[in-house]
């Protein structure tokens, strides 16, 4: 049996891929799912690659190349499935293996890496696809449980006072230092777990978006226990 992730109305859920990638975002859906029940053993996978670095980017070759049992070659041919139908669709998928992201310690008050929610951004139409295989999967966020932290007032003021120029060039420091992408839950909110296995697409804010972005983050990993994660 397959657990969904119950959310807000911006979710909508599809069973195949062309009905993943062909169902247009529109009437506040800007997250679409579809839903997955996966065999194989993606531990497998995880556990025969070395990490040397905090994240290892794994192409088709070295996929390939490991020596699998089964499940773990079961497992195999699914990732490579799903990066085959993504790369012919046009999308450029990532396979990552993750320890942990790099942290943003440079404004304590307002980091700016993954771990934060916040919305992608794009000069053209794109949008965002990801599945976590193993580990702990990112979440996402109801955009009506969610504020923009550059309008919190508190938050405003303090950025306010790393700019030290004109008023008019405000918004485009927010901008260049990608303050404006990010987002703090309010009160109640609640996250939605977006699970391991199913393949989801999300919104991105770019000039032709019909619909707001999807608010998203990475999880905090579990100690001992890297993450699949295909992303583009």
């Amino acid at each position: 049996m397959i657990n969904l992730p119950q959310a807000a109305n911006q979710i909508h859920y599809v069973t195949n891929f062309q009905d993943f990638i062909s169902t247009p975002f529109n009437r506040g859906i800007n997250a679409i799912c579809w839903t997955r029940n996966l065999a194989g053993d993606f531990s497998d996978i995880v556990d025969k690659v070395e990490l040397k670095e905090n994240i290892a980017t794994l192409d088709e070759v070295e996929l390939s190349k490991l020596v699998l049992s089964e499940q773990g070659r079961l497992a195999r041919e699914i990732l490579l499935n799903d990066l085959q139908m993504l790369n012919a669709h046009g999308a450029c998928p990532v396979l990552n293996i993750i320890r942990c992201y790099e942290r943003d310690d440079s404004h304590p008050f307002f980091p700016t890496d993954v771990y934060s929610f916040h919305v992608d951004r794009s000069a053209v139409p794109v949008d965002t696809f990801l599945c976590t295989y193993y580990g702990k999967p990112s979440e996402i966020l109801p955009n009506t449980q969610a504020k923009q932290k550059v309008l919190i007032p508190e938050i405003r003021n303090e950025l306010k006072k790393l700019y030290h120029e004109a008023d008019e060039g405000f918004q485009s420091f927010l901008s260049e230092h990608f303050f404006d992408l990010h987002y703090l839950p309010g009160p109640g909110a609640q996250p939605v777990s977006l699970g391991t296995g199913h393949l989801w697409r999300l919104a991105v804010d770019h000039p032709e978006a019909r619909v707001l972005p999807c608010i998203h983050r990475a999880p905090k990993e579990k100690n001992g226990q890297n993450r699949l994660l295909m992303i583009c």
